[in-house]
This record gives C-alpha cells, sequence and structure tokens, in this order.
C-alpha cells in the first residue's frame, strides 16, 4: 500500500510543471468543459457513450445494454464525475482516471445492492492495475456473482407474477395447473410440442389471446392427436402456448421446454 502511494506521490510530483502548451487535445476539452462549457460537456458524454459501455461490459464480464442495464447508467454518472474531478496534475490520462472511478461506482453498486458494506474486504489480495490502480479481484467477482443471482431471483419472480395475470385472462391459477400436468414425461413432451406449434402460428396465437379460447378446430390440421385429447388437456395448453409465446426463458427452462 505504501508503495502504490508513493508511486502515485511520485507521479504528481513529476508532472506538476505541465504546462497547458503541453496538454492533449482530451485534456484542453476537459478543461474547457471545467470552464462552464455546457453544451461542450453533454456533446462529449454523448460521444464517449461507446467508451464507457465498453469498460461497464469489461468490468461487469458480459454485454451491458445502454437501455436496460442500470450499471450503465451508473458508469456514465461516474464518467461525468469524472469529468469534474480531473486534473492534469495527476500524472495519468483522462480516460485511464475516469475509468477508475467508473469502477469504484460500479463496486459501490453491486456493494450495496447485495449489502456488502458490512463485510471485510479480502486486502490480502488487492492487486495494481495498469493505471496502478488497487483492485480486488475476489470481492469483485462474489460481488458480480452475489448481484447476478440476487437479479436472477428478482427476473424468475417478476416471471411468474406476470405468468400468473396471464392465466388469469383465461380463468387459470396455478394450483389448477399443478393438478391438470400430466405425469408421464412422454405426455409432457408430447403437449410441449402442440403448444410450440401453437405459439407459433400467428393466426392461432391472435385468436387465443382475442377470444381467450384454445382454437380446436384450426389446430387438428396442424397436429396429429384426436379432438378428445386436445380439450382434455386444453388449460395445460393455453398455458404452456403462453409460455412460449410471452417472455418467459426462466419459465421455459424450468420446464425443460426445447424450442423445436
Amino acid at each position: 500500500m505504501l508503495l502504490v502511494l508513493f508511486k502515485k506521490f511520485l507521479g504528481k510530483k513529476e508532472s506538476s510543471g505541465k504546462s497547458d502548451a503541453h496538454a492533449s487535445p482530451l485534456e484542453v476539452t476537459i478543461h474547457q468543459i471545467q470552464a462552464g462549457d455546457l453544451r461542450l460537456r453533454n456533446q462529449f458524454i454523448t460521444d464517449y457513450q461507446p467508451y464507457v459501455a465498453k469498460v461497464t461490459s469489461r468490468f461487469c464480464k458480459r454485454y451491458i445494454d445502454p437501455a436496460r442495464d442500470d450499471e450503465f447508467s451508473i458508469a456514465l454518472g461516474a464518467f461525468n464525475e469524472a469529468i469534474n474531478q480531473y486534473s492534469s496534475v495527476m500524472g495519468r490520462s483522462f480516460l485511464g482516471f475516469a475509468e477508475t472511478v467508473m469502477r469504484r461506482r460500479l463496486i459501490d453498486f453491486l456493494r450495496k445492492e447485495q449489502r456488502f458494506k458490512g463485510q471485510i474486504p479480502y486486502s490480502s489480495f488487492d492487486q495494481e492495475d495498469e493505471e496502478d490502480n488497487l483492485i480486488n479481484p475476489i470481492e469483485v467477482h462474489q460481488a458480480i456473482e452475489a448481484y447476478e443471482k440476487q437479479k436472477g431471483i428478482e427476473e424468475r419472480r417478476s416471471e411468474i407474477i406476470d405468468f400468473s395475470r396471464c392465466l388469469s385472462d383465461f380463468d387459470i391459477n396455478f394450483a389448477v395447473l399443478a393438478e391438470i400436468s400430466p405425469k408421464h414425461d412422454d405426455s409432457r413432451q408430447m403437449l410441449f410440442g402442440i403448444g410450440h406449434t401453437l405459439s407459433q402460428d400467428a393466426e392461432l396465437m391472435r385468436t387465443l389471446l382475442t377470444k381467450r379460447q384454445l382454437p380446436i378446430k384450426e389446430l387438428l390440421e396442424q397436429v396429429q392427436v384426436s379432438r378428445k385429447t386436445l380439450e382434455r388437456n386444453r388449460k395445460y395448453l393455453i398455458a404452456i402456448a403462453l409460455i412460449y409465446n410471452g417472455p418467459y426463458p426462466y419459465l421455459r427452462d424450468y420446464l425443460h421446454m426445447r424450442d423445436e
């Protein structure tokens, strides 16, 4: 730790004599923004959004969608914060400094999400990255892992709530589904196949969703089962078709439903 602080101190001393005349174009832009050019700030942040998304995706070890993921908003706010705090006397490039600020804010975000504030850090595993910043790979990995796990739980809960509401439109609930679910795997797989066929036919799904009833007559033209089979499994087939047709990846995975 002392070595890191010493290196940072030397970096400041060596760079303290750097004049604006030798500042990089990027540093000049930062200075102009810090002087109050709001229009330039907005344009600068817009131009560097792909960079922010790249840093965030690399940190989270997965693709980050700027339009959907909270992590991008956190990182973008940190990027704006870095603009305010940056100084050329730091002896570092602006982008290196901005990446450090973004990483720290993302770690804080993950810790907050998982209530990591009271956890003792694994300080003995601290490492320096290419910008001489202290990072803890174990702590970061655990924070991300726990956050993803919690996020998955919340998404599954959201799916179940949404699917339950969808079923209620057909006077079906989970208790009913549990009672009518086929006991044998071969029967269940057959009904999965029929439900998938139904979900892939836009006209049949339109009939199902608007009239709130299984289009048995039309479905018989596409599947090799009896009318009695469709009628007996009507509610179960409706549920399966709704799962295939809707945004329910966790339910499909839980039921081992294959996209045929």
